[in-house]
C-alpha cells in the first residue's frame, strides 16, 4: 500500500471519529482535514481550495441568499399562514397537512430550514387543538428529510454529489433528475408515516401541559433584594413553592452555594436558582418581595417602550451559541436582550443561568426589543416559538422575490443558464431590487456550511489523486466483483447511510463517492447509477436525532434516541426498497 494513500485513510478515519465526537466543530473539522492535505503534500494548495471558488459553492451561496430573501420579504410567514387559516383541529388532518407541505417546501430548500420553518406552526396547530405536538414534530422532520432527493437544491448534499461527480467526469445532476426516484420515496415515506410511522411516535408530554411546548419546566434566578419582606423568613415560609409551583434547587449567597431546606433562613442578596413552568417563573415578575435577577441586572431604556418583548425561542443546530455560556457570550450586553429561563429537554438544570452551556434545541425565554430578537432570528441563533407580540414582514417586495426565485429555478431547469450561474443571477436580483441588502443576506448565511462543503470537496479530489479511491475499489472488486449489481449497490447504500449518523452527509458522500464511482468504473458498471444512488441514501437520515432536522424537534418533542431507530428503521428500509428499484431502471447499471 502506498504511503499517501496509508495517511490518507488515516486522516478520514481520524476525521469520522472527530466527526462523530463533535468535541470539535464539523467545519473546523473539515477545515483542519483540507489543510492537513495540503501541508502533507497529498494535495497541491489551489487544488486543495479550489473547492471556495467551485460550481458548487457559488452554487449553494446564491441559494442561500435567495432564501434569505424569501424569508425577508415575508414569503415563508405568508405560507404559513396560509397553512395556518386552511387546517382543520383533526389530528390526522393536521398530520397529513404539515407533512404534505413540509415536502412541498423542503424539495425546495434545505430540510433543517424546512423544519425550523415549520416548527413554530406545528407547535401552535397543536396548541390551538389542544394536542400533543410529539405526534406531529417527528413526522415534520422525518418528512422534510424525505423532500430532499425530488431537486437537486432539496438538500446541499446533493449539489456536492454532483459536483464530486464533476470532478470524475460525470455529468452533473441536473434540476429535477432526481425526482423519478425522489417523489416515489416521498409519497411511500409520507403513506408510511401517515399509516403506521406516527402510531409509533411516543408521547412523553404531560397532558397538563397542552397548552404549549414551552409550559415544561425552566431553569431562572431569583433575587431576594434588599427590604425584601422574605428577609428573615425561611424558604418553608416564602410561598415560592406553596404560591408560585417554583422548586428552590439551591441558594448562592456570595460563593457559597448552600443546599435548600424548608427551615434555610433567606437574608438580603441571595439568589435563588429556581425551577418552574415559564408561567408561574414570570408571575415572580408581579410579586412583591423577589424579582428575576436577569431583571435586575438588564436596563435597557428601550424595555419601556411597546417595543419590548418576551419570546420562548429555540436553538438551532447551526447557531453559534451552541457549547458557549451566556457569561462567555456576554449576552447581554452583545446582544442587548436578556435569558430570563432555559429549559432543556425536561432535564434538570443544576448550574447558575450564566454558566448553563446552550446546547442544541434549548428552549430560552428571551426578553428585549423586539427588532433585535428577530434580527438573531434571521441570523440563524434560533427560531421563535412563542412571542407577545407578532411580528410585521415587509411583504411589499413578496411577489417580486418569488418571482425572481421562480425565474431562476426555470432559466436552470430549460438550461437556459447553468445552475450556478442562474442562482448567482438570482442573488445579484435580489440585491438589486432591495428584496435584501448585501448586509443583510451576508450576515444571516450560514458560513459554516459552505466552509464544511468546500473543505469535503478537497477530501473529494484528494481520494482521487492519491489513487486512494482506486485502492480501495480494487479491494472491494476483489472481494466482490462477481457479485450482482444489486447487492454492490445495496452495499453503497447500507455504507452512505451507516456514515451519515456519526458524520454530516455532505462528509459522508464526500468519503463513498469516489469509491463508488472507480469500483463501478472497474467492473464495467454505469458509475451514474452508483452516484444516484449515494446520493439518495446520503438524504436518508432516520436512525438517529443526529441529523440537523431531526435535532430541531428532539427536544421540543421530548424524544429520545431509541425513538428515531424505532420509527426510522422501517422508513430506511422502505426508501431503500424504492430507491434500489428506480436506480436499476432509470439509471442502468449496465452501459
Amino acid at each position: 500500500m502506498d504511503v499517501q494513500i496509508l495517511i490518507l485513510l488515516g486522516t478520514i478515519l481520524t476525521a469520522l471519529v472527530l466527526f462523530s465526537l463533535e468535541r470539535i466543530p464539523t467545519d473546523a473539522t473539515a477545515l483542519g482535514v483540507m489543510l492537513f492535505l495540503v501541508i502533507t503534500g497529498l494535495l497541491p494548495a489551489e487544488q486543495a481550495f479550489a473547492g471556495f471558488g467551485s460550481d458548487v459553492f457559488v452554487l449553494i451561496l446564491g441559494l442561500l441568499i435567495l432564501m434569505e430573501a424569501l424569508s425577508r420579504t415575508g414569503v415563508t410567514g405568508y405560507v404559513g399562514s396560509i397553512i395556518l387559516q386552511r387546517t382543520s383541529s383533526g389530528p390526522r388532518h393536521i398530520l397529513l397537512t404539515v407533512m404534505i407541505s413540509a415536502v412541498a417546501i423542503g424539495a425546495f430548500m434545505s430540510n433543517t430550514a424546512a423544519t425550523a420553518f415549520f416548527l413554530p406552526i406545528v407547535i401552535g396547530l397543536a396548541g390551538n387543538a389542544k394536542l400533543s405536538p410529539a405526534k406531529f414534530l417527528m413526522p415534520l422532520a422525518f418528512a422534510s428529510i424525505l423532500a430532499s432527493s425530488i431537486t437537486l437544491i432539496g438538500t446541499s448534499t446533493n449539489i456536492v454529489v454532483s459536483g464530486l461527480m464533476a470532478q470524475y467526469g460525470l455529468a452533473p445532476i441536473s434540476m429535477f433528475e432526481l425526482a423519478p426516484a425522489g417523489i416515489p420515496i416521498a409519497l411511500a415515506g409520507l403513506a408510511y408515516m401517515f399509516l403506521l410511522g406516527h402510531r409509533l411516535v411516543p408521547d412523553r408530554i404531560p397532558a397538563e401541559e397542552l397548552e404549549g411546548i414551552s409550559k415544561g419546566l425552566y431553569l431562572t434566578e431569583i433575587l431576594v433584594p434588599l427590604g425584601s419582606s422574605l428577609v428573615g423568613k425561611t424558604l418553608g415560609a416564602s410561598g415560592l413553592g406553596r404560591d408560585l409551583d417554583l422548586t428552590v434547587l439551591r441558594i448562592i449567597r456570595g460563593r457559597r452555594h448552600i443546599v435548600p431546606r424548608a427551615d434555610t433562613m433567606l437574608v438580603k442578596g441571595d439568589v435563588l436558582l429556581v425551577e418552574g413552568a415559564r408561567e408561574n417563573i414570570l408571575r415572580v415578575k408581579q410579586m412583591n418581595g423577589v424579582e428575576i435577577k436577569a431583571d435586575v441586572d438588564f436596563s435597557l431604556s428601550d424595555l419601556e417602550t411597546e417595543d419590548v418583548m418576551l419570546a420562548d425561542v429555540i436553538i438551532t443546530p447551526s447557531s453559534s451559541l451552541i457549547r458557549r455560556t451566556l457569561r462567555g457570550l456576554d449576552f447581554r450586553n452583545r446582544y442587548e436582550l436578556q435569558v430570563l429561563a432555559v429549559n432543556r429537554h425536561g432535564r434538570t438544570l443544576t448550574r447558575q443561568l450564566s454558566r448553563v452551556r446552550l446546547q442544541t434545541a434549548d428552549i430560552l425565554v428571551v426578553q428585549g426589543a423586539s427588532s433585535r430578537i428577530e434580527a438573531l432570528e434571521r441570523q440563524g441563533h434560533f427560531r421563535i416559538l412563542r412571542s407577545t407580540g407578532e411580528k410585521r414582514p415587509n411583504r411589499r417586495r413578496m411577489w417580486i422575490a418569488i418571482s425572481i426565485f421562480a425565474g431562476t429555478l426555470a432559466a436552470a431547469t430549460f438550461n437556459l443558464l447553468s445552475l450556478p450561474v442562474a442562482m448567482l443571477l438570482g442573488a445579484l436580483l435580489v440585491f438589486a431590487t432591495r428584496c435584501i441588502t448585501p448586509e443583510e443576506a451576508y450576515r444571516q448565511i450560514n458560513w459554516k456550511v459552505l466552509i464544511l462543503i468546500a473543505s469535503m470537496l478537497a477530501l473529494g479530489a484528494a481520494m482521487e489523486t492519491t489513487g486512494t479511491a482506486d485502492f480501495l475499489a480494487a479491494q472491494i472488486v476483489a472481494l466482490l466483483g462477481s457479485a450482482q449489481p444489486v447487492w454492490l449497490l445495496t452495499g453503497f447504500f447500507a455504507l452512505t447511510v451507516l456514515l451519515t449518523q456519526p458524520m454530516s452527509n455532505q462528509a459522508a458522500a464526500a468519503v463513498v463517492l469516489p469509491v463508488a464511482i472507480q469500483t463501478a468504473r472497474q467492473i464495467g458498471l454505469n458509475p451514474r447509477s452508483f452516484a444516484i444512488m449515494i446520493a439518495l441514501a446520503a438524504s436518508c437520515s432516520f436512525l438517529t436525532p443526529l441529523e440537523p432536522a431531526c435535532l430541531l424537534v428532539y427536544g421540543p418533542g421530548r424524544y429520545r434516541f431509541v425513538d428515531f431507530i424505532k420509527v426510522g428503521a422501517p422508513l430506511t428500509v422502505l426508501v431503500y426498497a424504492i430507491a434500489i428499484v428506480m436506480v436499476m431502471v432509470i439509471w442502468p447499471v449496465y452501459m
